[in-house]
C-alpha cells in the first residue's frame, strides 16, 4: 500500500473524470475529423451570438472586483500568515508570471494584430491615420488589464485560501465559504474537474499557434515546409523537452527557463526598438496609452451590438474566452509563486506590471510594422500577414538589419515560451487532479504533458487556427460561470475576515496593569530581557503548558470541545471547536530574532545564529500578533487566552447576525 501512495497520489473523481474527457475527445478528433470540424464551427458561432454579452459583463465585472478589492481596507491582508515573506524576488516573481501568462501569444500577435487591425479595421476604412491609432487601441485593449484581471480572480482566490486558510491549492477551496466542508463532494469534483478541461484546452491552444510559428521560423531560417507533419513532430519533440523541465520542478525547471525567456524578450525588443523608428515609437508608447486608457470603458462593453459585425468573435471574445480558459492554469502558477504577498501588493503587480511590458512589446512591434506600411510604403507586409499570420514576425524581421540572427532568437524565444507553457501547464493539472498536492509523482506530471500535447496536435489536425480559436471560446464557458461564484466565495470570505481583524484591534500587547507588589519591575525586567531559545522553550513547557491545560480543562466541563496540541519547534496551541462555525485557535511559539547591538559584547564580532534572541509569540490562525508572552505568570497566560477567546466569541456572532 505504501509503494501505491508513492508512485500514484491523485484525487481520483477529478483525475479520472478529466483524463476520461480529454481522451475521448482526442479519440473523436482522431476517427472523425471532419466531423470535429463542424461541430467546433457550430459552438463558435453559437456562443458568439447568445452568450457574447455574458463574456463581456463577466471579464469586466472580474477587473472591478480585483480593483475594489486591492484598494478597500482588505488589501493589507497577506496571501499567507502575517509574518510569511515572498518566496520569490520582485524579477523572479514577473518572469514566471509573464512567461506562463502571455509569452507565446505576444510572439504570434506582436505584428499580426495590429498589421491585421490596422489593415480590415472592425469598423471604417483600413490603412488610414485613424485606422492605425484604433489597431493599436484594440490590440492594447485585447492584451490589458482585462486579461490579467481574469488571471488576478483566480490566483487571488487560490492563493488566500490556500495560503492563509490551509485548503487545497484546488479551485474547490474558493467555494468554502459558500459551501463549506462540501467542497471535498460532487460540487468541489465538478469544480476542480471544468478547470482541468479548461487549463488543457487553453495552454493545447497556446502551444498550438506556438507550433505553427515555430514551423514559420524554420521555413524562413532553413526551409523547412510548414505542415501538420512537421507541426505533430514539433509539438513531441519540445513536449518531451517541457517535460524535462517538469521533471526539475518549480525552481530548477520552470524558474530558469522564465528567466531566460525574459532575457531573450527584452534583447530581442531592445534592438527593434534601436534599430526601427525609435523617435516615432516612443511618441506612440505615450499616445497608446492615452488613448486606451481614455477609451477603456467604452471598449469594456462594446459588443458592436448595432453593427451585427462578426469581428468580435473572432478577435474580442475569442481573447476573453482564451483568458477564461488559461485563468485555472495562470492563476494556480501565479498563486503558487506569489506566497507572502499582500493582496494589494499582488493587484498592483499583476496588472499593472505586465501591462506595461505588454504595451512596450506591442507599440515597437505593432507600430514598427505599421510604419513599415503606412510611411514606408513596404505592403508586402501587409499582404504576407494576410496570406499567414504565423509569417508576421519573420516577415518584419526581413525590413530590419540582421534579419537571420534575429529570425533565430525569435525561433528559440518561441521554443522556450511553448515549454515554459507546457510544463508549467503539467505541473498546474497535476496539483488539481491530485487534490492539491505540490510534490505528486514525476509520472503523473509527465501523463498530463503528454495529454496537453495530444490535444495540441488532434485541434491542429481537426481544423487548424479555426479549430484553436474556438477551443479556447467554448471551454471557458463553464469555467466562466465558475468564476463567478470564486468572486462571490472570496468577497465573502475576505468580508468576514475584515470583522473579524476589526474585533481583534483591540488585542493587548502586555496584561492588565497589575498592583501586585514588584509587578512593575518583573514587567521593566522583561521588556529589557533577550532570553535564549532554552529559556523561551522552558517557559513554554513550564507555564503555557500547564495554563493551556487548565482551560482546556474547565472548557471540557462546560461541554465545549477544546484541546491542547504540541507541534514542532516546542509551538504548542489550544483549539476551541465550534462545528460548523469557525474554531479558536491560540498559539505559542518560539520565534526568533536579530539582537540589538547593545547585547552583542563585541559590535566587531560577525554575529551568527547563535546570537539571535527568541520571543515567546502569540500565533492566530491568521498568523503572528506582533506580541510577546515571555515571563507572564499562568494566571496572566489565561487571562490573555480567555480575552482572546471572547473576542472570538464576539467575532462569531457578529457574522451570525
Amino acid at each position: 500500500m505504501e509503494k501505491k501512495k508513492k508512485y500514484f497520489q491523485i484525487n481520483p473523481p477529478v483525475f479520472y473524470s478529466s483524463a476520461l474527457f480529454s481522451l475521448l475527445f482526442v479519440i473523436y478528433g482522431v476517427f472523425a475529423p471532419d466531423q470535429a470540424e463542424v461541430l467546433f464551427g457550430t459552438i463558435q458561432g453559437w456562443i458568439t451570438q447568445q452568450v457574447g454579452w455574458f463574456y463581456v459583463l463577466a471579464v469586466a465585472g472580474f477587473l472591478v472586483f480585483v480593483v475594489f478589492i486591492a484598494a478597500s481596507r482588505t488589501g493589507r491582508i497577506k496571501l499567507g500568515p502575517e509574518h510569511s515573506e515572498p518566496d520569490y524576488s520582485y524579477a523572479s516573481w514577473f518572469a514566471m508570471l509573464f512567461s506562463a501568462g502571455m509569452g507565446i501569444g505576444l510572439m504570434f500577435f506582436g505584428v499580426a494584430e495590429p498589421v491585421m487591425h490596422f489593415v480590415q479595421p472592425p469598423l471604417g476604412e483600413g490603412g488610414t491615420t485613424e485606422a492605425a491609432h484604433e489597431a493599436l487601441r484594440i490590440t492594447f485593449f485585447h492584451w490589458g488589464i482585462h486579461a490579467w484581471a481574469i488571471y488576478a480572480v483566480v490566483a487571488l482566490s487560490l492563493a488566500y485560501f490556500a495560503f492563509r486558510h490551509n485548503l487545497p491549492l484546488t479551485i474547490r477551496s474558493a467555494f468554502y465559504p459558500l459551501i463549506g466542508d462540501r467542497i471535498y463532494g460532487p460540487i468541489g469534483h465538478a469544480a476542480d474537474t471544468f478547470a482541468v478541461l479548461g487549463t488543457i484546452f487553453g495552454v493545447a491552444t497556446s502551444l498550438g499557434f506556438g507550433v505553427i510559428q515555430i514551423n514559420s521560423g524554420l521555413n524562413y531560417l532553413f526551409g523547412i515546409e510548414p505542415s501538420i507533419v512537421v507541426q505533430v513532430l514539433l509539438i513531441i519533440v519540445i513536449t518531451a523537452i517541457a517535460s524535462v523541465s517538469v521533471g526539475l520542478g518549480l525552481d530548477r525547471g520552470i524558474r530558469r527557463v522564465s528567466e531566460l525567456n525574459m532575457i531573450l524578450a527584452v534583447a530581442l525588443m531592445a534592438f527593434v526598438l534601436v534599430t526601427g523608428p525609435t523617435v516615432f515609437l516612443l511618441q506612440t508608447l505615450v499616445q497608446n496609452t492615452g488613448n486606451y486608457l481614455s477609451s477603456l470603458f467604452y471598449s469594456t462593453f462594446n459588443l458592436y451590438a448595432y453593427e451585427q459585425t462578426t469581428w468580435i468573435g473572432g478577435w474580442t471574445l475569442f481573447y476573453w474566452g482564451w483568458w477564461m480558459a488559461w485563468s485555472p492554469f495562470v492563476g494556480m502558477f501565479i498563486a503558487r509563486v506569489s506566497r507572502g504577498r499582500t493582496i494589494r501588493e499582488f493587484v498592483v503587480g499583476v496588472l499593472m506590471v505586465p501591462l506595461g511590458f505588454t504595451a512596450l512589446w506591442m507599440t515597437i512591434f505593432g507600430d514598427t510594422a505599421i510604419h513599415m506600411i503606412m510611411v514606408q510604403g513596404i505592403t508586402g507586409l501587409a499582404d504576407a500577414v494576410q496570406a499567414d499570420t504565423s509569417v508576421a514576425l519573420f516577415q518584419f524581421f526581413e525590413y530590419l538589419p540582421l534579419s537571420m540572427i534575429t529570425s533565430l532568437v525569435a525561433t528559440l524565444l518561441v521554443v522556450t515560451f511553448f515549454v515554459t507553457s507546457s510544463d508549467s501547464g503539467s505541473l498546474v493539472i497535476d496539483i488539481l487532479t491530485s487534490g492539491g498536492k505540490e510534490a505528486s509523482p514525476l509520472i503523473q506530471r509527465l501523463f498530463w504533458a503528454a495529454i496537453v500535447g495530444l490535444v495540441a496536435i488532434l485541434l491542429l489536425i481537426a481544423g487548424g487556427l479555426e479549430a484553436l480559436q474556438t477551443a479556447a471560446i467554448a471551454s471557458a464557458l463553464p469555467f466562466s460561470v465558475v468564476m463567478v461564484f470564486i468572486c462571490w466565495g472570496l468577497g465573502r470570505a475576505l468580508q468576514l475576515e475584515a470583522r473579524k481583524r476589526v474585533s481583534l484591534s483591540e488585542t493587548r500587547v502586555a496584561p492588565m496593569t497589575n498592583t501586585a507588589p514588584g509587578y512593575w519591575r518583573r514587567r521593566l525586567k522583561a521588556i529589557v530581557d533577550h532570553p535564549s531559545r532554552e529559556r523561551v522553550m522552558q517557559y513554554i513547557s513550564e507555564t503555557v503548558r500547564p495554563a493551556f491545560e487548565d482551560v482546556a480543562s474547565e472548557l471540557q466541563k462546560q461541554g465545549l470541545n477544546a484541546r491542547v496540541t504540541e507541534g514542532k519547534d516546542h509551538r504548542i496551541w489550544i483549539e476551541v471547536l465550534h462545528g460548523e462555525e469557525v474554531d479558536f485557535f491560540y498559539q505559542v511559539r518560539p520565534r526568533p530574532y536579530a539582537p540589538p547591538s547593545f547585547v552583542v559584547e563585541d559590535a566587531r564580532r560577525p554575529r551568527d545564529d547563535s546570537d539571535s534572541y527568541f520571543r515567546a509569540e502569540v500565533h492566530f490562525k491568521e498568523g503572528g500578533q506582533d506580541y510577546d508572552i515571555m515571563g507572564w505568570t499562568r494566571d496572566e497566560v489565561i487571562g490573555d487566552v480567555l480575552d482572546q477567546y471572547e473576542r472570538h466569541l464576539q467575532y462569531l456572532n457578529s457574522i451570525r447576525n
